[in-house]
């Protein structure tokens, strides 16, 4: 079993989760299984919280309204760290934001490096938006204004 690293976002953390990227998010879904899911717009607003926004409609919010515990898996200093925490929805449709989404926080209780011993991260995994890249950068945005101003 790791140690937990600590029970707070390091600084360089919340530097990293002050942009986009790829993270994934582990929820407790109606049968009590897991659920893991990849999400993006995830933001750092201190070292106590994180946000993220996932369409309304999505089984994650469901989740989160059933078991308000998640981790979020993200990729960082060459290892795979591991927040854990209570998410709570904060907004069921955030403002600003041309799609329906909804805005989760997660209360940081513990942060973990979940990496297997003996072992480094040597490039840390990459995608693509496949839809239009204005667009995409417009929405990106617009979610990430929205996420701080909530």
């Amino acid at each position: 079993m790791t140690e937990p690293l600590s029970t707070t976002l390091t600084p360089e953390l919340v530097a990293l989760l002050a942009k986009e990227r790829l993270v994934l998010l582990a929820t407790v879904d109606e049968t009590g299984a897991p659920n893991v899911s990849a999400i993006s717009w995830v933001h750092a607003p201190d070292e106590r919280r994180v946000r993220f926004a996932v369409a309304n409609r999505s089984r994650i919010v469901e989740n989160v309204r059933k078991n308000s515990r998640v981790a979020l898996a993200v990729f960082a200093q060459e290892s795979i760290l591991s927040i854990s925490g209570e998410a709570r929805i904060v907004q069921e449709t955030m403002d600003g934001v041309p799609l329906k989404l909804a805005l989760v926080e997660v209360a940081v209780s513990e942060v973990r490096d979940v990496m297997f011993y003996g072992a480094k991260i040597a490039v840390e995994p990459r995608y693509e938006k496949t839809y239009n890249p204005q667009a995409a950068a417009k929405l990106d945005q617009q979610v990430l204004e929205a996420m701080k101003k909530a």
